[in-house]
């Protein structure tokens, strides 16, 4: 396992590029977001989206995966087609510590073993993933490191992260990351947008 110590304004372009080729090859790793530590693979990588269910002990049904795109034309890239209102307040939150649930494409289906029709769409106010996602060539899916039941906190202390997942990822990356929060969820797959969880994220 590769421990990269990143800086969470300006990363290292070169130590961008070496997680990036860690997961071309379809590696999964430990990545910093806005709001938790997450687990991560391509989404394009089966094998990897298996690993990350196996890794964390959840299922695919219930592992609450996340697309993490690294702007508004890879979100309609990979969702159906939704309204303008829903469009405006992606706009207007994103990059930021909100899940948007909108309806999956094929180019996202195709991947799942349970023919998933929705998925969490995340654009994190991160820097280091952002720059991960200007360089591969197609979202990332990830899962919190948060166990499914109620939220405790979830560790940011990467020493701790680095000791469980010694053995079952390649690559961790420290972000420097202070506190975890849950993100804000908006369900917006009946057309209209509704409030399933409040987060860090305000919603006006």
């Amino acid at each position: 396992m590769k421990v990269f110590i990143v800086h969470p304004e300006n990363p290292n372009k070169r130590e961008i590029s070496q997680i990036v080729d860690l997961l071309n090859d379809g590696g999964i790793g430990i990545i910093p977001t806005d709001s938790v530590y997450a687990i991560a693979t391509l989404m394009s990588n089966k094998d990897g989206i298996d690993r990350i269910c196996k890794v964390t002990g959840k299922t695919e049904k219930k592992a609450k995966l996340s697309l993490l795109c690294k702007d508004l034309k890879a979100v309609a890239d990979h969702t159906l087609p939704y309204g303008n209102h829903i469009f405006k307040s992606m706009k207007r939150y994103l990059p930021g510590p909100y899940t948007f649930i909108l309806n999956a494409n094929n180019s996202v289906t195709k991947y799942f073993k349970n023919n998933k029709k929705e998925i969490g769409i995340r654009i994190p106010d991160n820097n280091i993933v952002l720059e991960l996602l200007a360089l591969l060539d197609g979202p990332l899916i990830s899962t919190s490191l948060q166990s499914d039941e109620e939220f405790d906190g979830a560790s940011v202390d990467i020493e701790t992260i680095q000791e469980k997942f010694i053995n079952s990822v390649e690559f961790v990356i420290d972000g420097s990351m202070k506190e975890a929060f849950e993100t804000t969820v908006l369900d917006c797959t009946s057309g209209e947008i509704h409030l399933v969880r409040q987060g860090k994220g305000e919603v006006a």
